[in-house]
């Protein structure tokens, strides 16, 4: 019979392309990941790797396998459901949770008191993912449910084993000293020309936010400093000689010398909490999810 351990193992190798990033992904070694491969093939009696350069590919064999697998994931899930579901639905176990790390500041640690209360039999596991990571992190059944972000208005690829929903919108605000010349603009704030920036280095989020607020300018922004802690941003605006953009998600507190102003065209990010078809039934993740909102 075909274990399970080599069927989420060969479905992580045929989407990573490597046994160490499989095995990275798995939190395994890449021996022990190989190990599995090997017996399956075993198993099967035929060859599920082909050597690709650097890396591997599935044989059909291989490819046909990994095609089946989710079927049986989701056969597994039904039975712990169904196990869960004599026992009056109670969460327990183990939740594992995987998300970035401003999800798991402001909309995780704040609930995660509460749910142990009503919950006490569950224990949640959080490991921060970015979102693609994460969604395979579900896909392959190494994590129950994420929490993702959209990116610049895309939402990140969804395997068809996962669906979503909507548990929170983000938008970012202006921080700044109360000694800046813009702290005392009580209207929504617009025009940005003229004054000095911390922001989030390229490739992020933010900095896509940042990027998009000059779009129009004819002029390049004034950034001093590219920092990716939030936290190090707020103490170079509390100097009174820059401006920042932070997501709410991501804000500490801002103290006295600090003041967040909205902006006219607030930039925005959907959060959404992504779990397998074959889970909606678990009571450790509804339990969660009425928690998100």
């Amino acid at each position: 019979m075909i274990e399970v351990g080599a069927l989420r193992a060969l479905r992580s190798v045929a989407a990573l392309g490597t046994l160490a990033r499989a095995a990275d992904e798995l939190g395994f070694t890449a021996s022990a990941v190989s190990q599995q491969l090997k017996r399956l093939e075993r198993q099967v009696g035929v060859p599920v790797l082909a050597p690709a350069g650097r890396g591997v590919v599935l044989t059909p064999a291989g490819q046909a396998i990994a095609n089946s697998a989710p079927e049986v994931f989701q056969a597994l899930e039904r039975c712990a459901e169904a196990a869960q579901s004599v026992s009056e639905g109670a969460p327990r176990g183990t939740l594992r949770v995987v998300a970035f790390s401003t999800a798991i500041r402001g909309l995780l640690a704040p609930v995660l008191g509460g749910l142990s209360v009503r919950c006490p039999e569950l224990r949640v596991e959080i490991t921060e993912q970015d979102p693609e990571e994460a969604l395979r992190s579900v896909d392959a059944g190494t994590a129950d449910l994420a929490l993702v972000h959209d990116a610049d208005g895309l939402p990140a690829a969804q395997p068809p084993s996962v669906t979503q929903r909507l548990v929170h919108t983000d938008v970012g605000d202006v921080v700044m000293s109360r000694s800046h010349p813009l702290a005392s603009v009580t209207e929504p704030l617009g025009d940005l020309a003229g004054h000095a920036w911390v922001t989030s280095p390229p490739g992020t989020v933010c900095h896509q936010w940042f990027r998009r607020l000059f779009a129009d300018a004819p002029e390049e922004p004034d950034v001093r400093h590219l920092v990716d802690d939030f936290a190090t941003q707020l103490s170079l605006v509390a100097s009174g000689e820059v401006l920042a953009l932070i997501p709410r998600l991501a804000r500490p507190p801002l103290g006295e010398d600090l003041i967040a102003r909205p902006l006219r065209r607030q930039p925005k990010r959907e959060v959404h909490a992504a779990w397998r078809r074959s889970a909606d039934a678990s009571p450790a993740i509804r339990a969660l999810l009425a928690d998100l909102g």
